[in-house]
This record gives C-alpha cells, structure tokens and sequence, in this order.
C-alpha cells in the first residue's frame, strides 16, 4: 500500500524520526515502512500490512551457502548465509519486494516456535509456490521437525 504525503521533508529527516508528524500519520495496521521520493516535491511512504496473525503456510528446506540449493546469494543482501542460522526466504507475496528484508517472523510446528530472519525470496515467477516458507536448516532443528520428515511440511507463521 502507497501512503502519498504533500510536503517537502527531508527524507534522511523523516528516516531519522525528525518528521514525527509524517510517521504519526501512519495507520496502525502498518508495521514496516520506508519512505521514498514520490513525484513533484511529495514524499511517498511504502507500507507494509502487518501478519498479525498466524498464516497458513507450506515450509521448505533452503540452503543459503554457497554451492547450496539456494541458487546465489541471498536477494536482501547479495551475500550467502550459514545453514547455522534462523534464516528464511518467503514466497514473493509475503517478500513484498524486500520489504522483510532482515525482519523476523515466528514460524508455528507441532507446539514448538522460532523466530527467524527474512534473508531472501523466493521468487514465485521463477516456479516457488505462493505460500512458501523456505527455511535453513537451523530452523528445521530448531523446531524439531523429525529428520525423516525434513523436505516439506505444514506451518503457520507471522510477523514477530
């Protein structure tokens, strides 16, 4: 969602919390945001529609290293990551073109949860169905999904 501010606040200002009265104008339901040059003197801030609630997703096995199953660097950050780490992509509706980049979210199985950070997506035009949570292999032992289970299983996560 596109919220288009009038105004000619300094953008570094607005980032910076010095455009308090621009932020306040946000609605709560937004929980990222980021501002961005809009068309003739506007500023237009991106909002991010919070998951508050838990959502039905399918979870995948990622590596992030390189020579991985991954193919290439992380999208956020052009870099690799260690299979160690509490790390995912999302399907590109939830990537929201970066707009989770190093965002946590909280991932739901058997009674157990994790929190993890959005690294990468995966990218739904390029054949990752569109309610995928693709996950290292930290976040498959940190919910102690059982190894002959590990590949593709049913979770439920959200913005944490």
């Amino acid at each position: 969602m596109r919220c288009w501010l009038s105004g000619d606040e300094d953008i570094q200002q607005v980032r910076m919390g010095f455009g308090k009265k621009v932020v306040d104008s946000i609605p709560n339901q937004f929980k990222d945001w980021d501002v961005v040059p809009g068309k003739k003197g506007t500023l237009c801030i991106l909002c991010t529609k919070a998951q508050s609630s838990n959502t039905d997703a399918t979870m995948t096995i990622n590596s992030f290293e390189k020579g991985g199953s991954g193919d290439g660097p992380s999208e956020c950050d052009g870099q690799y990551h260690s299979d160690d780490t509490l790390i995912v992509a999302l399907s590109s509706r939830w990537y929201n073109n970066g707009q989770r980049c190093f965002k946590f979210i909280t991932i739901n199985y058997g009674g157990r949860s994790v929190h993890a950070m959005v690294v990468d997506e995966c990218d739904s035009n390029r054949g990752c169905k569109d309610d995928i949570v693709d996950a290292s292999k930290a976040v498959w032992k940190a919910l102690a999904v059982p190894k002959s289970q590990w590949g593709e299983t049913s979770v439920t996560w959200s913005d944490a």
